[in-house]
């Protein structure tokens, strides 16, 4: 028999009918607090100065970065009229970075960590600082803005992947993921927020401003680069950059199997499903015209910092690799669904969870390089991861571009969102190493 007395009466109890009800809400509360810690973006990175001090500086000098990017393009249009001479910037950005991310790769392996990224950072902000003093002198050369450009993206080139491959020096291993999502997020803003200042700034107050801007947000970055510790090679690569210590980092590459389809798996994503070359002619011929151009670009942008928002819950996934898998498909998935879809509003909330996944893949993708590669090799990795992220989404446009001239817009967009998500699979299932990758091997 128990001992616990038997409730009081509701009819002699006035609180009887109130009392039940606020045990449910509370418990209620309880939930959904506890829900949003788990899928609230993870901070606890911003706990360490020195990461902190880097989250802020990248955030910071990347929105002056992307407001760069606008003000060069709108500023070699207004001294050609030439849309040639906008997409010559685009290898002029693109050939540097191929050439010099994967030497400044190697370079962050045999080198000073700390040291390189503040020199590579000064040759970004000094050619920042050349773009200023061509706007404010009214020099109006096209070669010597294109020559700045790749300067610019010279340093750009060797800072990538040295800064992703300090972040696993700074922080334990399980708050990696995390610091990844902070990074990727707070570059989806920027990307955001960079030209829509370039807008605002360009129109009512110039190049000379547009670049003055950023010349100052870039000293942010740079004050963080200073401020962090010392972080010499830890393996045996010291005093040997070059062709030879770019060569062993690939061949390395081919010996690891979950590191190379870590590579594999994003250019499938981006060259078999990256629609962007088909949003003029989508917008034009189904949407109305140039306005939804903007809306299609910008909701796989959004949908990142949304996914990056509300994601908690990637650092407690152990099963990285079979995750990877799966968020590339949804990826593909979405893109398809995004594609078949005859309301504007539907397909920018398709490409909007389409993002999503992407910055989920891209979290997974750089976290398996960062804690799986060793140190001695991380910055030749992540000098690769850089030329894989810059040149994926091209290789997509070719693709989607040619596919779209030759079967239409639609069958290339569908088609090739489709075809990811089961090459995907296909291709990472059959790797039994990287679909049984977990986080804590």
């Amino acid at each position: 028999m128990s001992s616990t007395p038997d409730p009081p009466s509701p009819d002699l109890d006035p609180t009887a009918d109130a009392a039940p009800s606020a045990a449910p809400r509370g418990a209620r509360s309880t939930r959904l607090g506890g829900l949003a810690r788990r899928t609230a973006i993870d901070t606890r990175p911003l706990r360490h100065p020195a990461y902190r001090r880097l989250w802020i500086g990248q955030a910071v000098s990347y929105t002056g970065f992307a407001l760069t990017s606008v003000a060069i393009s709108v500023q070699v249009y207004d001294l050609t009229k030439s849309s040639f001479w906008v997409g010559m910037l685009g290898p002029a950005n693109l050939i540097p970075l191929i050439v010099f991310g994967l030497w400044g790769g190697a370079v962050a392996d045999a080198m000073d960590r700390r040291r390189l990224l503040i020199l590579a950072s000064l040759i970004t902000w000094v050619s920042t600082l050349g773009l200023l003093a061509q706007a404010l002198f009214r020099v109006g050369s096209v070669p010597l803005i294109i020559g700045l450009v790749v300067v610019q993206a010279v340093g750009f080139a060797v800072t990538s992947p040295t800064r992703g491959a300090v972040i696993p020096r700074l922080l334990p291993t399980t708050l990696v993921p995390a610091a990844n999502t902070l990074n990727f997020t707070a570059s989806q803003v920027a990307t955001f927020i960079g030209p829509m200042l370039a807008g605002v700034v360009v129109g009512h107050g110039g190049y000379a401003v547009a670049y003055g801007i950023d010349a100052a947000l870039f000293t942010v970055g740079l004050y963080a680069a200073i401020r962090l510790p010392s972080m010499p090679p830890l393996g045996d690569e010291t005093g040997r950059p070059g062709l030879r210590s770019v060569i062993e980092g690939l061949r390395f590459l081919t010996t690891r199997p979950v590191l190379m389809m870590s590579f594999v798996v994003d250019i499938i994503a981006m060259g078999v499903a990256m629609p962007r070359a088909l949003f003029p002619e989508v917008a034009d011929t189904r949407f109305g015209g140039e306005e939804a151009v903007g809306w299609l670009i910008a909701a796989i942008a959004v949908g990142a910092v949304i996914g990056g928002l509300l994601s908690g819950w990637i650092g407690r996934i152990r099963r990285q690799g079979i995750a990877l898998i799966a968020v590339i498909a949804a990826w593909g998935l979405a893109v398809a669904a995004a594609g078949l879809a005859h309301s504007l509003w539907l397909a920018v909330l398709f490409l909007a969870l389409g993002g999503a996944a992407d910055l989920v893949s891209a979290v997974f993708r750089q976290t398996i390089l960062q804690t799986y590669a060793p140190d001695e090799m991380r910055g030749r990795l992540q000098g690769v991861f850089t030329v894989v992220v810059a040149g994926g989404p091209r290789l997509g446009d070719l693709r989607a571009g040619a596919v779209g001239a030759a079967i239409g817009a639609t069958a290339s967009w569908v088609g090739g969102g489709l075809a990811c998500a089961i090459l995907v699979v296909l291709v990472g299932l059959a790797v039994p190493s990287f679909r049984g990758y977990t986080a804590d091997r």
